[in-house]
């Protein structure tokens, strides 16, 4: 399976391919989680930060020039051609003499010297095959797109004219500008991302995953459609810690949609529930993926602003989830878990409460020590591995081997994000060296006109579009570089911008027609992967509209200075969410009929708007509040009348 999928690798079991990545696999992971932990500079290695990415580089492409075949196939091969070897090689040989001769080279950068001119050639093509392996074309094509534009963009006209630029200069600038190849965004995918994927291995191992699952069918599978309920929150708590989306369908949903097929669910709609639960698993606190702690940086805040932030936002996107698959059920008479496939709750808490001590952990180093996200995770690790040793959950414990298999896992896994992160840097220099990043935000702003409704629609369009068939961090990169400009040009905060651009930007994975998220899932539903997608646009229609409301209302994002102000636009925006999915779903206390359905919906939509949006949004509230009060009671009444006369005739 391509990596555009987003799936965690694991190494193969057996063979030369096998130990080879092993190898490589563990110094990765092994490398990264000692730069969270500081431990260079406590033993005096003094090195510059783009001599230690050009050795991770030069692994990570090794590892998928290993397991990734030339053509696309399903699975990871358990051996490799001689040319796959050879490029593995010669890969790892310029990772690692880049990161010997960096300092050289970056002084030497203007004269060019030959060995500077090959070296940055060769990594630009490696890197692009490795990318074109471990993600597809979708991100390859986008790059070389920028990369042939820059050369003649000064032969356009108009706003979008940028500085001449020659292909050798470029190639340089990107192998060895910090802008370039070896900048932020790279930093952040090895130095952040790794350990918290080892964070997520470990808590798999010992256990904690499986106890999760376990709490939220104790928790909601006693209630109608619990099969949905428990998927919704079983994908919400390992999306936060994953923050990969196809990989939170494959570890909750091979569980979760089994059994709401078997409840009455339909297909379609099950595979819908679960695209939806775990692609919101990206934008949960308190972890969120590698994007929060990207977005932390580009805006030079902390961490603990952007999970802050992201709070209100991700819960209105549970909750409406929440009260869709609940209506659905009704509407569709789908009943509990039964019983006897719910385990007691007593047992599960006594097994498995320790779990939650890695999160306390996580949450107080990032919260209240305000520690780096790498270092918070590295604490959270230690206390994951002292549970698993000592306690464990059901037949889960780790052992020193399965950690040590979890240190291989980190580093495979990792090497597609690191060959993401290297495309979006490739993107970032290429914006920066030719200007181009200006030129897109002028012409984004003539394009809109002045007019910020009219310039947010064209941005959400283009974060839809320019998404699709992209990885999350690639997503992020792109949109922060070529759209946030252009909104914070006209007066939107910067903090609304990143969020707006990644929330519409994460609608990708489940709107038609790529919308990798719900295909993922209608593969293991066996659905139609269309009729998967439209639900699951359905079923995330508050991210959609939400981001629209928070750009122009800092309480949704709790940046608002009146706590007043604060508390009526969350509790209008929970009770218009609750009328919308109740009109999205056509169910309430009974069937709606489409007079109904719009009135739920029109009605809940005025709720929704927040007060600091317009002088005249106080009034749309009121006006909504009398449209669903109205609309609720002759739903009401008109359920009584109707089932009556059916009780009747029962008797």
């Amino acid at each position: 399976m391509s990596a555009n999928t987003e799936v965690e690798l694991t190494a193969p079991s057996h063979g030369p391919v096998s130990y080879a990545t092993a190898v490589l696999g563990s110094i990765i992971a092994l490398a990264g989680i000692a730069w969270g932990a500081d431990l260079y500079r406590q033993v005096g290695m003094n090195f510059l930060a783009e001599q230690f990415l050009a050795l991770i580089l030069g692994l990570a492409m090794s590892i998928v020039f290993l397991i990734r075949p030339l053509r696309a196939e399903v699975g990871i091969r358990t051996s490799a051609p001689w040319y796959d070897w050879c490029l593995a090689a010669i890969s790892l040989g310029i990772g690692t003499y880049m990161a010997w001769n960096y300092p050289r080279m970056l002084g030497e950068f203007f004269n060019s010297p030959p060995d500077v001119l090959i070296v940055s050639w060769l990594l630009f093509v490696l890197v692009m095959e490795a990318l074109r392996r471990a993600s597809g074309w979708p991100l390859v094509i986008t790059v070389m797109c920028f990369f042939f534009y820059a050369l003649i963009g000064h032969r356009v006209g108009g706003a979008l004219q940028t500085r001449e630029v020659e292909a050798t200069s470029m190639v340089v600038y990107l192998a060895l500008d910090t802008s370039g190849l070896f900048g932020l965004v790279l930093l952040i995918g090895v130095t952040v991302v790794i350990p918290f994927v080892f964070f997520g291995q470990l808590l798999s191992s010992s256990g904690g995953a499986s106890f999760f699952n376990d709490v939220s069918l104790v928790i909601m599978g006693r209630y109608r459609g619990g099969a949905a309920k428990i998927s919704i929150l079983a994908s919400s708590l390992f999306g936060s810690i994953n923050g990969i989306v196809v990989s939170n369908i494959l570890a909750t949903g091979v569980v979760t949609i089994p059994m709401m097929k078997k409840s009455g669910f339909k297909p379609e709609h099950a595979a819908a529930i679960e695209a939806s639960a775990s692609n919101g698993g990206q934008l949960m606190p308190p972890v969120m993926g590698a994007v929060a702690f990207l977005m932390a940086d580009f805006l030079q805040i902390s961490y603990a602003e952007v999970a802050v932030a992201a709070l209100v936002p991700s819960v209105l996107y549970y909750f409406a989830l929440f009260i869709q698959a609940d209506l659905e059920a009704a509407k569709g008479n789908i009943l509990r878990v039964p019983a006897s496939e719910i385990p007691r709750i007593v047992g599960v808490l006594m097994k498995g409460w320790l779990f939650l001590l890695p999160f306390v952990v996580l949450i107080y180093a990032l919260f209240w020590q305000n520690r780096e996200p790498e270092n918070a995770a590295i604490f959270a690790c230690v206390a994951v591995m002292v549970i698993g040793f000592a306690f464990g959950y059901g037949t889960h414990r780790l052992t020193p081997r399965e950690v040590w298999n979890c240190v291989v896992r980190t580093g495979v896994s990792s090497a597609d994000i690191i060959m993401i992160s290297a495309a979006a840097g490739f993107i970032m220099g290429i914006l920066q060296l030719t200007g181009l990043s200006f030129a897109l935000t002028l012409y984004l702003v003539d394009l809109g006109a002045g007019n910020v409704y009219l310039l947010l629609v064209i941005a959400a369009v283009l974060c839809i579009v320019l998404g699709m068939g992209m990885p999350t961090l690639g997503v992020y990169v792109l949109l922060a570089v070529l759209i946030v400009p252009a909104l914070v040009e006209t007066g939107i905060p910067p903090l609304a911008a990143h969020m707006f651009i990644i929330y519409l930007g994460m609608m990708s994975f489940v709107t038609p027609p790529v919308a990798i998220a719900a295909f993922f899932a209608a593969n293991l539903a066996k659905a139609d992967p269309f009729k998967t997608g439209w639900a699951a646009m359905r079923f995330s229609w508050t991210a959609y509209i939400v981001p629209f409301l928070f750009v122009f209302s800092p309480s949704l994002l709790l940046q608002s200075s009146s706590w007043t102000e604060t508390a009526v636009s969350i509790s209008t925006a929970v009770v218009g969410v609750s009328f919308v999915s109740a009109g999205m779903i056509g169910y309430a206390f009974a069937r709606l009929s489409v007079p109904m359905r719009i009135a739920f919906v029109v009605g809940g939509g005025m709720l929704m708007i927040p007060l600091e949006m317009a002088s005249w949004a106080a009034y749309l509230n009121v006006a909504g509040f009398v449209i669903c009060a109205a609309a609720l009671v002759v739903d009401y009444i008109g359920r009584k009348t109707t089932q009556r006369p059916r009780e009747i005739a029962a008797e």
